[in-house]
C-alpha cells in the first residue's frame, strides 16, 4: 500500500496523496464525474481526480486504468463477479470472507453522485448518466407505446437507484419455487438466508436479522399525506400492517427501508464498501463486457472493454454473471450462449444452444393515478415512498396478495407524461402478472441496446386485476382523509365509468414497477437457463446470480430477494468447494 493511503469516506474507494497511485488490487476505471482531470505518475494514463475530506487530511481521489501494468490476461482471480448490483455485491463479501480472490466488473461509475447518497435524491437519478436508459419495444396490448425502465448503472447498480423498499414477497411465492423442482428455494430455506443480510433496527426476531451488512430500518418523521394514505385505506376496512415481512403480509403500512444514518444504504455500501481494503478485491468500473471467454464448454474469462482498451481478466474457479435482468441474459447472448434463432439474427457463432436465454420476462407493472394540491406539499424526508397496501383483486385464486398499490407524495407519471406543479400519486400497482415477453442482443454489437419486449398485458387477468386495482386507488383517493391537501383529480383527466373505460386507461397509462425478472430462469425443464445451483446449463464454470434466475416474480419489491440470492449463490458456490 503507497505511503499515506487512505479509504475514502465519502467514496469508499482509495484515496491517497499525489502523485501516488491506488495500490495493486483496487482499481477502478475513469472517471468520477469530476470536472478536472490530469496525469497521474507513474501512470501513462488520465486519471479522473477530486479532493475529498479525510478526517482533516486533503487527498487526491484517483482511478488508475485498470491492470496498469499488468499484461492483459495475465489478472487471474479465484473468482469474476460481473456486475456490482444487489445479488454480486453480497457474493463479493461472502467469498472474500471465505478467503477467496475475487475480482467484481462493474459498467457503471464509482457510486460518487450525490443523490444516490440521499434517500430523496433517486428522481434525479432517472435518465442521468447512472442509468442504462432501458427502452421497449412498442407494447402492442399498452397502446402500443415504448416503455422506459430506469436500471442503475454504478457500484451498487439498481440498488444505488431504487426506492430503498426492503419487502421480501409471501412465503408462497418461494415454497411455487421450490415446488416446481427448485430444491432448497422455499420459504423455509430462505427465510434465514434473509436474515442472516439483515441488521433490523428492531433486533433478531422470528421474521428479522441483526448484526448483518444490510441496515434495514423503520421510517421516522413520516409524511402527512402518507398518513392520510394509510388512515383512509383503514377507514375503508383494510387492516393496518406493522411489518410486510412478518405474519400478515396483507393490509396497508409504512415501509421498511434500506436506510442507514439517513442515507441509503446500497448493497454495494452495505456489503462491499466495508471491506475494500481487502487485498484479494480487485473492482473495475466503467468497463462493459463483451463476452465471455469459453474452452470447450468450460467458461475462463471475461473480455471487457474499459478506456485503456480491450483487456481479458480470468477465473480460476468460477464466472458469476450477475449483470441483471437485462445484462446477463445479454452477455449469455454475446458469448454465444442461447437460443439458436436470435443467436443467428444477430450474427453471433452459437457455442451453446440454450433455447431459454431471454424469455421469461416479466415484471410488476404501476399504473399513473396522479392528485394535484391546492399548494406545496411539506419536503420528504425520507425516501418518498413511505406507505403501500398489498390486497387481492377479485381476480385472485390464491392466499398471497396480488396487488401492491403505492403511495408517492410526489406527481409520478408511469407513462412519462404530464404532471401537475405539487402533488401525489396513488399508483395501482400489480405484483403476480402473468404476461410473459422476451429479450435479445440486437447484435454481435456489445455496444448496442438489446431488444427487450415484455409483452405487457397480454394475459386478461393482469388487466382485470389492474383494473381492480385503479377502483380501489381512487377509492382511497376520493376518502376525506385527504381533504387537508385540497386535490383535484389530474390523471386521468376525466373519471373512468365503465369497466371498459377504466381498461383502457390501464393500456394508456401502465408501465414498470422496477422490478423485471425471468430472463435466465432457475429450473429443471429443458427451457431452464440455470438449474437450482444457479449452474449455467451446458457450461461449466458459469453460474448466473441476480433477478433474471427467478423463475416467478416475487410479490413484492425485488431488491430483498435479489440480495437473498446472493446470500444462496454463496452457500452453493462455497459448498462446492
Amino acid at each position: 500500500m503507497p505511503d499515506g493511503a487512505h479509504l475514502c469516506a465519502s467514496l469508499r474507494i482509495w484515496a491517497v496523496p499525489a502523485p501516488d497511485r491506488v495500490p495493486t488490487g483496487i482499481t477502478t476505471s475513469p472517471c468520477h464525474r469530476s470536472t478536472r482531470t490530469r496525469q497521474c505518475a507513474p501512470c501513462t494514463q488520465p486519471c479522473a481526480w477530486r479532493q475529498c475530506e479525510v478526517g482533516v487530511t486533503c487527498v487526491t481521489v484517483v482511478a488508475t486504468p485498470a491492470y496498469e501494468g499488468v499484461p492483459v490476461g495475465d489478472q487471474t482471480s479465484d473468482y469474476i463477479i460481473i456486475g456490482a448490483g444487489s445479488s454480486g455485491s453480497v457474493l463479493a463479501r461472502r467469498l472474500l470472507d471465505a478467503g477467496h480472490s475475487v475480482h467484481v466488473i462493474e459498467a457503471g461509475p464509482v457510486d460518487s453522485n450525490p443523490n444516490i447518497h440521499s434517500p430523496q435524491g433517486w428522481p434525479a437519478l432517472l435518465l442521468s448518466d447512472n442509468d442504462w436508459k432501458v427502452m421497449t419495444t412498442p407494447q402492442h396490448h399498452a397502446a402500443d407505446r415504448s416503455l422506459y425502465w430506469p436500471r442503475g448503472k454504478m457500484l451498487g447498480g439498481s440498488s444505488s437507484m431504487n426506492g430503498m423498499i426492503y419487502i421480501r414477497g409471501h412465503r408462497d411465492d418461494y415454497d411455487a419455487w421450490a415446488a416446481a423442482g427448485n430444491t432448497g428455494w422455499g420459504w423455509d430455506a430462505v427465510l434465514p438466508l434473509f436474515k442472516r443480510s439483515e441488521d433490523h433496527e428492531d433486533g433478531a426476531s422470528e421474521f428479522h436479522g441483526s448484526g448483518g451488512p444490510l441496515h434495514v430500518s423503520r421510517l421516522q418523521n413520516l409524511h402527512p399525506a402518507s398518513q392520510a394514505f394509510v388512515d383512509a385505506a383503514v377507514a375503508l376496512g383494510h387492516p393496518l400492517t406493522e411489518d410486510f415481512n412478518a405474519k400478515m403480509m396483507e393490509g396497508v403500512g409504512f415501509n421498511h427501508a434500506t436506510i442507514k444514518d439517513g442515507r441509503r444504504h446500497s448493497a454495494w455500501q452495505a456489503f462491499v464498501a466495508p471491506v475494500l481494503e481487502n487485498s484479494a478485491l480487485t473492482v473495475t468500473t466503467d468497463a462493459l463486457v463483451t463476452r465471455l471467454v469459453l474452452d470447450g464448454a468450460r467458461a475462463i474469462g471475461v473480455e471487457y472493454v474499459t478506456a485503456a482498451g480491450t483487456q481479458i481478466a480470468r477465473a480460476a474457479a468460477e464466472i458469476i454473471v450477475s449483470a441483471g435482468t437485462i445484462g446477463s441474459p445479454k452477455i449469455l447472448q454475446l458469448s454465444g450462449i442461447g437460443a439458436r434463432d436470435d443467436l443467428d439474427a444477430a450474427g453471433i457463432e452459437r457455442r451453446v444452444e440454450l433455447p431459454g436465454v431471454g424469455k421469461n420476462l416479466h415484471d410488476h407493472l404501476l399504473v399513473g393515478n396522479i392528485y394535484a394540491t391546492g399548494e406545496p406539499l411539506v419536503p420528504g424526508r425520507n425516501n418518498l415512498l413511505e406507505a403501500q397496501l398489498f390486497a387481492h383483486s377479485s381476480q385472485a385464486d390464491d392466499d398471497a396478495p396480488d396487488l401492491q398499490p403505492l403511495f408517492l407524495h410526489l406527481p409520478y407519471p408511469t407513462d412519462g407524461g404530464r404532471v401537475p406543479e405539487q402533488g401525489y400519486t396513488i399508483a395501482p400497482g400489480l405484483v403476480a402478472p402473468r404476461s410473459r415477453g422476451t429479450l435479445r442482443v440486437a447484435s454481435a454489437d456489445p455496444a448496442t441496446a438489446p431488444i427487450v419486449d415484455p409483452n405487457i398485458l397480454a394475459d386478461d387477468y393482469d388487466v382485470e386485476a389492474l383494473a381492480d386495482a385503479v377502483i380501489m386507488c381512487r377509492q382511497i383517493g376520493g376518502h376525506d382523509a385527504f381533504a387537508p391537501f385540497r386535490p383535484t383529480e389530474y390523471v386521468p383527466e376525466t373519471t373512468p365509468v365503465t369497466r371498459d373505460e377504466i381498461r383502457a386507461l390501464i393500456r394508456a397509462l401502465a408501465g414498470t414497477y422496477h422490478h423485471q425478472v425471468g430472463t435466465c430462469r432457475m429450473g429443471v425443464d429443458d427451457h431452464a437457463v440455470v438449474d437450482p445451483a444457479l449452474r449455467v446449463v451446458g457450461v461449466s464454470g458459469l453460474r448466473v446470480v441476480d433477478a433474471s434466475i427467478m423463475p416467478t416474480i416475487p410479490r413484492g419489491n425485488t431488491n430483498a430477494p435479489s440480495i437473498m440470492i446472493g446470500e444462496k449463490a454463496s452457500d452453493l458456490i462455497l459448498s462446492d468447494i
